[in-house]
């Protein structure tokens, strides 16, 4: 499962054009190109096998294994396969990068070179059957390129490189083809003319199924470009395979710089932009209906009740007047009183927002990176490397928010604060993390995080982002509490039935679904992108689908809270976290709809870690979206109470 981390090339303003552009004028650390001579050796890495769609377009397995998991019975180099350096964001993304026994040689074409013959025995034969059905695909990589397959997208007609290749397919008689000949198609470009300074800019793989019918000799023959019926594993029986390969040079225009371009490709571009600009609209109409209502409304409220404030009610004869001016001191006025009385559970609430701050930020800068390109795709794992490393540092910010939050509430427990707020939102996700990872491991996948990383994950936990929420919480208990900017009323008053809309559970329905219609479209990319292995970089859609989902989250939230204070219910709080934080409910719906609609997971092992890692990612849009509406709804509680004269 990965999210591919790939540099912009789509995106969507000419503002937001001009930084990939700047960012390509120098070569970010680890991505340089990489300039070889004729004849010189171009290392080929095999990388994690990995489910793709299978020819009925579903997804029947998500989870990937080893390249040299001993029942596939691949080729192996001399003295053994080594691992090759990788970052930890690779690791987390399940890359295992490994070497191999082909030898490409730069200009240097070869045909038919043998690498190792094999023998699959029945249950292996039926494993490998089984893996081809599910639709796996071999990922190789050669000098940072994935080798891939050239596809045409039908609905535009244009052609791009598809990363990976399919270890077999089913043929019309419903029997497994098992794919052992590689035609290895490289393309490379010469630096300035230069004939001793050459790149590799693409790569592609023609994957064969060659049943031979005698022993092929080690040197490059032709004997593999005659025609051969296709290979058949058994399962009934032993089935002896040699492994083959060809190795074609191909020279192309294409400049390093831009080598990319080709795997990049955007499926339905006008769904990104009819989704993007209907969702512009909404959002622009909607914040803007809110504001003129609530701007019109609040105005009249509020010269509403100083003017009645400035009436001395001890020169007015009668008591009509007086009973009119009470009559018209109704609303959200009534209860200015409770509006900030400490809400239930006030440590818990403190706890998420201070986390939600932290998720706010590191996913803002997170996305601003991609969309300035410094995600490169040439540096494998480097999202998942940015959000960890955001996400430690930034813990100073959420053990900063949540000690404020806390000390405004009039909490008292600060020690319990200062210790739940790095712990208790990392530990869920980590637990939930970790017991995912058990499925991976009983499976043998290559998916499954190893030990060793799970210990470095919580070294940097608890040396590195501890200490610095540590710090945050302790700088933000000295700092003076945030003032309500009216007094709180020592017996609190009582609420009134409420209309059926503002009920906790139909409140949440209503704004939750908004901010996920913003979102919606892109989202469904995303989850392709993850489940299927796709490469995704559309930042730019991402960017502004963000900004949309925090203005629309802000807005209906804040529409509500103003409602519910007009019911006279003063209990905001939690209800404004709760249901901006519903839409995390819809997106988890939306997860088990694409399960249904888009996979054919076989295992229970496979819906487990669906299940699993879609829960845990609604988990934190839920802390997400739920800090988004608080803050908004606070800033406009404080606003409007502010601007009137409490006696």
């Amino acid at each position: 499962m990965q999210l591919k981390n790939h540099a912009p090339s789509g995106v969507l303003l000419a503002s937001l054009l001009v930084a990939p552009q700047i960012a390509s004028a120098f070569y970010l650390p680890g991505v340089a190109p990489t300039t070889y001579k004729p004849g010189e050796q171009v290392p080929l890495y095999v990388n994690s096998i990995r489910p793709v769609a299978a020819p009925d377009a579903l997804l029947h397995s998500v989870v990937s294994y080893d390249y040299y998991q001993p029942h596939f019975q691949f080729c192996q180099p001399e003295g053994g396969p080594k691992s090759v350096g990788e970052s930890l964001g690779s690791i987390l993304f399940g890359d295992r990068i490994k070497t191999s026994p082909f030898e490409l040689k730069m200009k240097q074409n070869e045909t038919c070179k043998m690498l190792c013959p094999t023998t699959y025995k029945q249950g292996v034969a039926f494993y490998v059957n089984d893996k081809i059905r599910q639709g796996m695909s071999l990922n190789w990589l050669v000098d940072g390129l994935p080798a891939g397959q050239r596809i045409k997208d039908e609905l535009t007609g244009t052609e791009f490189y598809n990363p990976g290749f399919l270890m077999g397919q089913v043929d019309a008689d419903d029997k497994v083809i098992f794919n052992n000949h590689y035609d290895i198609l490289i393309e490379y470009h010469e630096v300035s003319g230069n004939p001793d300074q050459l790149r590799v800019v693409g790569v592609l793989v023609q994957p064969e199924s060659k049943k031979y019918t005698k022993d092929i000799p080690k040197e490059s023959t032709d004997v593999c470009l005659s025609n051969f019926e296709p290979l058949q594993l058994k399962e009934d029986g032993e089935t002896k395979v040699q492994f083959t390969y060809s190795v074609y040079w191909i020279p192309s225009q294409t400049a390093w710089a831009t080598r990319w371009d080709k795997y990049l490709h955007v499926f339905d571009p006008k769904i990104h932009w009819f989704s993007l600009i209907n969702s512009a609209v909404i959002v622009v109409f909607l914040t803007l209906t809110v504001m003129s209502v609530l701007v019109r409304a609040l105005r009249k409220d509020i010269a509403r009740y100083n003017r009645l404030d400035q009436i001395n009610l001890d020169d007015l004869s009668g008591t009509s007047a007086l009973e009119d001016g009470v009559q018209e001191d109704s609303g959200w006025k009534l209860v200015h009183g409770d509006v900030f009385r400490t809400p239930s559970y006030p440590m818990l609430l403190s706890v998420f927002l201070g986390n939600g701050a932290q998720i706010f930020v590191m996913t803002g800068f997170t996305i601003a990176f991609a969309l300035l390109g410094f995600l490169s795709p040439s540096n494998r794992g480097s999202l998942g490397t940015i959000i960890l490393f955001l996400y430690t540092i930034l813990g100073f910010v959420g053990g900063y928010t949540s000690a404020r939050i806390y000390k405004s509430m009039g909490g008292e427990k600060w020690k319990m604060n200062i210790i739940l707020t790095p712990v208790l939102v990392p530990g869920i996700v980590f637990g939930t993390f970790f017991l995912l990872n058990l499925f991976l491991w009983a499976k043998e996948s290559s998916g499954a995080v190893p030990f060793t990383t799970m210990l470095v994950i919580i070294l940097i936990w608890f040396i590195i982002s501890v200490p610095l929420s540590v710090t945050g919480s302790w700088l933000g208990f000295r700092a003076a509490a945030i003032e309500p900017p009216v007094r709180t009323n020592q017996i609190p008053r009582q609420i009134p039935p409420v209309t059926t809309y503002l009920k906790p559970v139909p409140s949440m329905l209503l704004v939750g679904i908004l901010p996920f219609g913003a979102i919606f479209v892109e989202l469904y990319f995303i989850m392709s992108s993850i489940w299927f292995s796709k490469i995704y970089y559309m930042f730019g859609f991402l960017f502004l689908c963000y900004g949309l989902m925090i203005l629309t989250c802000a807005t209906v939230t804040i529409l509500m809270v103003y409602f519910l204070l007009c019911a006279e219910n003063y209990n905001w709080q939690w209800r404004a976290f709760l249901a901006a934080g519903a839409s995390a409910g819809y997106i988890f719906l939306n997860a088990i709809i694409y399960w249904a609609s888009k996979l054919s997971l076989t295992s229970f092992t496979g819906s487990i870690l669906y299940i699993g890692y879609s829960a845990l990612i609604s988990f934190l849009f839920f802390i997400l979206t739920g800090s988004i509406g608080f803050f908004s709804s606070w800033w406009f509680v404080r606003k409007i109470y502010s601007s009137i004269k409490i006696d």
